[in-house]
């Protein structure tokens, strides 16, 4: 039987105290994860319940207390770790007070477009920048990207923009080409249970932005997040871009609710995503203001300059003009509750 807890250290417990405490546990062969507070140090530990005698470890010097975590999801939630998760990229901090907003076109196509974009994006005021090298389609017959040679018209846009790079990889063989390219890995809706490739991206030093399946409950989509942190890799960032339900007049239904929800159960940052969401650029503006209004940390937006001709979902993605516009709209919500763009 699979048990999580958490091993509350005194506040003047010494190092050597929480080595001994964790050394013991892993003798045990329970996997831990020590977090340093300001003023006490906890260990979280993973393990078989049969091979545990509590009062062992309860006894030892040091030991405050010992907490049984109840959640599934042990390391995505608050009952091991309160404070909010701060992923940073470079000098891009997600989950701060400020909002980070991602914005380009949904496929690359070719460099000229997209090193255009870029540009127009990072004049708006976004600081990262999204694209798709690899992606999966419904129909086997769509564009299905550039791949490699769209990783590298991406990389010459960081080189002419400074911005840093979200894209998706769809196969556990990509995952070692896209990290050398990418600064943030994404995991798409269709892949949000592929479990060998969360694992995967959990072996990685690199952010993880994982989507939510297009019919998961907020407790599978943690328990995602729990795949790749479990893995050793603690930065995810979680995206909501809706959810599929009988309602046929957008794309994907919205579940705004999942922002203050994740906020309640989860450390993790977390982003919408309002061009797949809605499917349309008329519905981006306003959702992106309601998901700054409940608590989002940050957005993922489609622009292009051409969306006329774009190969890959054109009709949901803001000209350079109209993003420009939302991101001046978004200033005053952000302001508002408390955070800044």
């Amino acid at each position: 039987e699979v048990f999580t807890m958490i091993i509350v250290m005194n506040q003047n417990a010494t190092k050597e105290q929480i080595d001994n405490v964790e050394r013991k546990l892993l003798e045990l062969g329970f996997k831990t994860h020590p977090i340093v507070g300001d003023v006490k140090t906890v260990i979280g530990a993973i393990g078989d319940k049969r091979l545990l005698n509590t009062h062992s470890i309860s006894t030892m010097p040091g030991v405050e207390s010992i907490v049984p975590i109840m959640k599934p999801y042990k390391l995505a939630g608050k009952e091991l770790k309160q404070d909010p998760t701060i992923v940073e990229v470079g000098d891009v901090r997600i989950g701060g007070n400020e909002i980070v907003v991602m914005a380009g076109p949904c496929a690359i196509e070719n460099e000229e477009i997209y090193v255009e974009t870029a540009k127009k994006v990072k004049a708006a005021g976004a600081k990262i920048l999204r694209g798709g090298a690899f992606k999966p389609r419904t129909s086997p017959y769509a564009f299905q990207g550039l791949e490699e040679d769209g990783l590298k018209i991406m990389a010459v846009a960081r080189e002419v923009t400074g911005l840093k790079l979200v894209t998706e990889v769809v196969d556990t063989r990509d995952v070692e080409l896209v990290a050398s390219y990418a600064d943030i890995i994404q995991i798409g809706a269709r892949n949000m249970q592929n479990f060998r490739l969360l694992k995967e991206v959990g072996m990685y030093n690199k952010p993880v932005l994982l989507k939510r399946g297009l019919a998961a409950t907020i407790e599978e989509w943690l328990m995602a997040a729990e795949y790749i942190i479990s893995e050793g890799n603690p930065n995810v960032i979680l995206c909501e871009r809706g959810i599929r339900t009988f309602e046929t007049s957008t794309r994907n239904t919205i579940d705004m609710s999942a922002i203050p929800v994740i906020k309640e159960l989860s450390h993790l940052p977390i982003v919408l995503d309002p061009s797949h969401a809605a499917g349309t650029w008329k519905y981006v503006d306003p959702l992106a203001k309601g998901a700054i209004a409940t608590g989002a940390d940050g957005l993922i937006i489609e622009v292009h300059s051409q969306p006329d001709c774009a190969l890959c979902d054109g009709q949901q993605s803001l000209i350079p003009s109209r993003f420009e516009q939302l991101m001046k709209e978004l200033e005053p919500v952000a302001l508002a509750v408390g955070r800044k763009l």
